[in-house]
């Protein structure tokens, strides 16, 4: 790995991978966005070799800490032709070994947090001696995530065919939407899935080297890859985030759970699926979009841009 800024880094940090173009605008956000909550933590961006030069500078230009990891991916791996950007979400997961830190909030760089979520960085997990024990006696609390939604709402025909409303864990809560906004269903509800969007973990050399045998052993099983793996593995594990921390925006629709959801409880919105946000901006910066979650990315970028014109970077 090649760490080119880390070395004033305090032990907990946010971390996002990013490794093409496509998400500079992304995580360019998610940075300033975390920076307008007022977290008291910075953002580390994990970058693979196959992010340009320029990418790599305009992080740098913006005085962003960035880490140079290799790809990681199972020895023999599956092929993701129905969600080419499926191949890379393995490296997400060397977030695990990067044990300089004694915590990391791991995010997509396709996220927008709304509210300080700075309270991530103190959650009660098990330690990193009892996580790598395995003793499922004792480690209920490896690392913490969000459900995954399995309504698969966008009726996409390669999911799963189980992934139903009914199976979902965000449909057990819509008679209790006050409790969802700050309690997970439980870990076993519905399929058990979670989307690794947003992970909290105790970096772990032993839990990373779980991971990485795991993967070599069972990674053309998972359809869904570095999450299922998580799932799988630590099942009965891990701990359950309510929605607020990974708020993926198909969920405010009213017939998926907008039962739940509620805009002013929402901490971090994640930008699922295609389009993106920045997808939508023409050459001259006009919004081509009709979403208003959307727009709420466009407005957070746009005020991002007119600072940094202010500051003279480009």
């Amino acid at each position: 790995m090649v760490s080119e800024n880390t070395a004033t880094l305090p032990p907990k940090v946010w971390a996002a991978l990013v490794t093409n173009d496509d998400y500079l605008k992304g995580v360019l956000t998610l940075n300033y966005r975390l920076r307008c909550v007022k977290s008291r933590y910075p953002l580390l961006v994990l970058y693979t070799s196959t992010l340009s030069l320029t990418s790599v500078e305009s992080l740098k230009r913006r005085s962003i800490a960035t880490l140079q990891v290799p790809r990681l991916a199972p020895t023999v791996a599956k092929e993701y032709t129905d969600d080419p950007r499926f191949n890379e979400c393995w490296t997400k997961l060397i977030a695990f070994s990067l044990t300089d830190y004694s915590r990391i909030v791991l995010l997509d760089s396709d996220m927008l947090p709304l509210q300080n979520m700075d309270e991530l960085m103190d959650l009660d997990l098990d330690s990193t001696s009892v996580s790598a024990s395995g003793d499922m006696s004792r480690s209920k609390r490896v690392f913490a995530a969000c459900h995954a939604c399995t309504c698969n709402p966008l009726r996409k025909p390669h999911y799963p065919p189980n992934w139903k409303p009914e199976n979902c864990a965000f449909t057990s809560q819509h008679a209790s939407p006050d409790v969802a906004q700050i309690t997970g269903a439980d870990i076993s509800t519905g399929l058990g899935k979670l989307n690794s969007g947003l992970l909290v973990i105790n970096p772990s050399k032993v839990v990373f080297d779980q991971i990485v045998t795991r993967m070599n052993e069972a990674g053309l099983d998972y359809q869904f890859p570095d999450q299922d793996l998580l799932a799988d593995l630590y099942k009965g594990r891990w701990v359950a985030l309510p929605y607020i921390y990974n708020a993926l925006k198909t969920m405010r629709d009213p017939s998926v759970h907008g039962a739940i959801w509620r805009d002013e409880k929402v901490k971090n919105v994640h930008y699922i699926l295609s389009p993106k946000p920045w997808d939508e901006l023409g050459s001259d910066g006009t919004w081509t979009g009709d979403k208003p979650i959307h727009k709420w990315w466009i407005d957070a970028y746009k005020s991002m841009r007119a600072e940094e014109k202010t500051l003279g970077i480009s």
